[in-house]
């Protein structure tokens, strides 16, 4: 079998790049091909980067944000259990519920919890930082002679304040058969029970429901007027926080 001169190569120009020799049925990084021009065998060069035909090769890219996005929904898993493990331990019995079970036992707890706050608020007369007048009133004065009226004013303190209640339902013709009076940190909610005479037959609740707000609201503005040329150390500005169990409270079945 002859040589073939590198001069009378000529029938490989045909091929790309010249004539590759390697392994396998790709040229790869240790390859030689024939450079035509300089009639010698050289190195091929490496093929690196890009998509090889079919998808072999990732791009780096691609990959990093995989890997983040898998570390982030990892994170997530962590702390939906973990929030779930809390509300576990909050409700008893309730180490087998599944997920949906277990957001409908804490939604119920959750509401018991707070009608039980609702009911325990309700028995104690403790004064708020918000000014505060409410008026209810109760019955039918041409059936049983008279109405109950049920009243609540929390304020700041003022040195007057049970004077003016005592006047303005005087003059209102209420009578008082249930006092509550509760202070607290430079505050005082008072909380009336009343009962109007005979004269109120030809009032008509709602009427008298708003006369007694609107005289019960003179007094706030009064009190708090006064409050205004008081100085500051002597009420609110100094607050001591305090349970509500030692709060000071009085009751009475009379004002007057």
């Amino acid at each position: 079998m002859g040589s073939v001169p590198v001069g009378d190569l000529g029938f490989l120009r045909g091929f790309p790049n010249g004539l590759g020799f390697g392994f396998g049925s790709d040229s790869s990084s240790s390859s030689t091909v024939l450079d035509l021009e300089r009639r010698e065998f050289v190195k091929a060069p490496s093929r690196l980067g890009g998509k090889k035909e079919g998808g072999g090769v990732v791009d780096a890219k691609t990959a990093l944000a995989l890997k983040s996005h898998s570390e982030a929904e990892r994170r997530r898993r962590e702390r939906i259990n973990h929030h779930l493990a809390v509300l576990r331990s909050m409700i008893p019995c309730a180490d087998k519920l599944d997920k949906a079970a277990l957001l409908t036992q804490v939604i119920n707890h959750v509401k018991k919890l707070k009608k039980n706050a609702a009911e325990i608020s309700e028995g104690y007369t403790i004064p708020s930082d918000v000014d505060e007048v409410r008026v209810e009133v109760e019955g039918d004065a041409t059936k049983s002679g008279s109405f109950i009226v049920k009243a609540s004013l929390c304020c700041e303190e003022g040195p007057e304040i049970l004077t003016d209640l005592r006047q303005t339902l005087q003059s209102l013709h209420l009578k008082i058969i249930r006092a509550e009076i509760s202070t607290l940190g430079g505050r005082v909610k008072n909380v009336l029970v009343m009962t109007s005479d005979g004269s109120s037959r030809a009032i008509d609740k709602h009427v008298l429901m708003a006369t007694v707000h609107q005289a019960l609201k003179s007094i706030l503005d009064r009190v708090n007027s006064q409050v205004d040329f008081l100085p500051r150390t002597s009420f609110s500005s100094k607050r001591r926080r305090i349970s509500p169990f030692e709060s000071s409270s009085s009751s009475s079945s009379l004002l007057y």
